[in-house]
């Protein structure tokens, strides 16, 4: 979707440029006009894609990759760059994890093992189904 597309669908002008927060009360103001649950079962459809079209409006202003020429804009990918592949850092990733599960698991049994015993002989159960 174009940028001036979007502005004049949430009620902007054309070459007008909203700070998020106007485009936000703009989109609650539409969405609430437009919102599909308002109208009736045979115009719904169409509110439907109305509502979508504001949702995708919103969206587009919101999030800033959105064309103001005939072209779309380019998105880039941010985070680490994978060397490699990636696929041969896994290694580093499980075996401290597995020592932290691990170890929790094992001091974590044992301690609620201790408590259990511990309240066991306190309160000793005459039931003979419990252990």
């Amino acid at each position: 979707m174009f940028g001036e597309e979007a502005k004049v669908l949430l009620g902007f002008l054309p070459n007008s440029t909203p700070s998020s927060s106007q485009v936000k009360a703009a989109y609650k103001k539409k969405a609430l006009e437009t919102h599909p649950d308002r109208f009736p079962l045979s115009q719904r459809s169409v509110a439907e894609s109305n509502f979508k079209l504001i949702s995708e409006a919103y969206t587009c202003l919101q999030s800033g990759t959105y064309s103001t020429g005939g072209t779309y804009s380019t998105v880039v990918r941010t985070g680490v760059p994978r060397t490699n592949g990636g696929s041969k850092s896994h290694a580093l990733i499980r075996i401290p994890f597995l020592f932290i599960v691990l170890g929790t698991v094992a001091l974590g049994g044992s301690s609620a093992t201790r408590a259990y015993r511990r309240q066991k002989e306190d309160y000793p159960s005459h039931n003979p189904f419990l252990p």
